[in-house]
């Protein structure tokens, strides 16, 4: 494991090498064209096409989660404590925001990591945040299944609940967890499905400690991006940390793309329904500082792996990223 670890956070080649074989190669070429809209519709029309795309893109990650719900689709991402070691070294009852949790991968070796940390997790399936508490409440961790609360939230078309950045809520969370205590079978009261309920009406400056985007900001339409990283700085302490990781330019899954599946440019549909989008580091950069973060670290993550199936080597890009909320 030691070693399978190593060899994942190594540099295996360098961008640049490969953008320039990419961008060399004819059959590649239609990833690099200018995308075009068949027509340029009315403002009334672009707003109820908005809603419909809006309303599809959430009802397609759903089904996803529903038809990956097994064990089998969960795989724990161990190496986030290593790519972020804030979230080890962070003060006792420090808070997090995962946005995007899916089946709990992310939640899971955080919580492990960290005996102190609380992780609130929000996701757009119902479905799939009940299978992120049987994942985490089946963990050998002792006290992991207290510090884990869910509510379910499409953070990119009703932006996220206002009680979130309010100190205040962290008293209303403790209560819960008391009820939760006093009776186990209780457990599903820590899924909140109505963000209205825990709203405050006193002002407050930010709750979160961390906010993680893994793999998360790239299922969501390029459009709504610059609002939904700025409804993640909203939630955030002045001095907070977002943490990102997402698939990155000329990634070898955005490569196996076919024309006909392009709907933006660098931004692609898959069969099922779900986007997906490949940063570049200027995008990305963009995109944070624009929505008043600063910039800590950004980088490519480069790793060759092996399909040990069929011997073929992959080469997968990532963008790594840290920003920081100004103090």
């Amino acid at each position: 494991m030691e070693a399978a670890e190593a060899e994942y956070f190594s540099k295996d080649f360098e961008w640049d090498e490969l953008r320039a074989e990419v961008e060399n190669d004819p059959s590649f070429r239609y990833h690099l064209l200018p995308f075009e809209s068949s027509k340029i519709p009315s403002s009334q029309t672009t707003t109820r096409a908005t809603t419909a795309a809006e309303e599809e893109d959430s009802t397609a990650w759903k089904r996803f989660h529903i038809r990956h719900s097994s064990g089998k689709f969960f795989k724990e991402r161990r190496y986030l404590l290593k790519e972020f070691p804030e979230l080890v070294s962070c003060g006792e009852s420090s808070k997090v925001l995962e946005v995007g949790c899916g089946n709990g991968s992310t939640a899971l070796p955080i919580l492990r990591g960290n005996e102190h940390i609380i992780v609130y997790a929000c996701d757009c399936s119902s479905e799939i945040l009940e299978r992120a508490e049987e994942i985490i409440d089946a963990a050998t961790v002792v006290s992991v299944r207290h510090r884990f609360c869910t509510f379910c939230c499409d953070f990119s078309v009703t932006g996220l609940p206002k009680w979130l950045a309010c100190h205040t809520f962290r008293e209303v969370f403790l209560q819960k967890q008391q009820n939760f205590l006093s009776d186990v079978k209780e457990s599903h009261e820590r899924h909140f499905n109505d963000s209205n309920s825990m709203k405050e009406s006193t002002c407050c400056i930010g709750g979160m400690d961390f906010v993680t985007l893994i793999f998360t900001l790239s299922a969501v339409t390029f459009q709504r991006m610059p609002a939904s990283i700025k409804e993640c700085f909203s939630v955030l302490k002045p001095g907070g940390m977002l943490l990102f990781r997402d698939y990155g330019l000329y990634d070898m899954t955005m490569l196996r793309f076919e024309p006909s599946q392009r709907v933006g440019l660098m931004e692609y549909m898959r069969s099922d329904g779900t986007r997906s989008y490949f940063f570049s580091l200027d995008t990305v950069r963009d995109l944070f500082v624009g929505a008043g973060f600063i910039e800590l670290e950004l980088e490519y993550c480069c790793v060759k792996s092996v399909n040990r199936r069929n011997e073929k080597t992959m080469r997968r890009v990532w963008v790594h990223g840290k920003f920081q909320k100004p103090k």
